[in-house]
């Protein structure tokens, strides 16, 4: 019930919030995120550092969530983002702040409440940075895919190590 509230939400926020007009300029980055986030299922499958639980139905699982998450509500969120990014520098950093919070609170909600848990050493606190990340990189590729890309190998790289699942966890 709760992720057909969400998607309802997010449904209400893309009438609102979205210029559909300009949807091709995201659709990139759009794409750049959910390959990003498939390729963290894909490695981490075995191994998952934060887990999406349902409360209301069996059959609602992590990979459901996480899809409906994926290609529904990511690209509201991404085109609101993006479309609404200032230009001064000092608001620039408002603004990423200002979305870091509201996805950890968001976060925070959804641990309290049961709907998702943490594993593997993974916590609030890097869920926090890897907002500030996200946020930062998904700017980063609308403006200049190509060093996303470089910035993100080590931030692959760096969740491998550091949440290093055994290579017979990987597929």
């Amino acid at each position: 019930m709760y992720l057909l509230i969400v998607v309802i939400i997010y449904i209400i926020f893309a009438y609102i919030f979205v210029d559909w007009k300009r949807w091709r300029e995201f659709y990139p980055t759009i794409q750049f995120y959910i390959i990003c986030n498939l390729l963290y299922n894909f490695l981490f499958y075995q191994h998952t550092l934060w887990r999406y639980k349902a409360v209301t139905v069996s059959w609602l699982n992590h990979t459901f969530i996480d899809i409906t998450f994926t290609f529904f509500i990511v690209p509201v969120v991404l085109m609101m983002y993006l479309q609404h990014f200032p230009r001064n520098m000092s608001k620039k950093i408002i603004y990423v702040i200002i979305w870091v919070i509201y996805f950890s609170f968001i976060e925070f909600i959804f641990e309290k409440r049961g709907l998702f848990a943490y594993e593997n050493g993974w916590n609030a606190w890097w869920s926090v940075i890897f907002n500030i990340v996200t946020f930062i990189v998904i700017r980063l590729h609308y403006r200049n895919p190509i060093i996303a890309f470089v910035v993100s190998l080590p931030i692959v790289a760096g969740l491998l190590l550091f949440f290093h699942p055994s290579l017979s966890e990987l597929k």
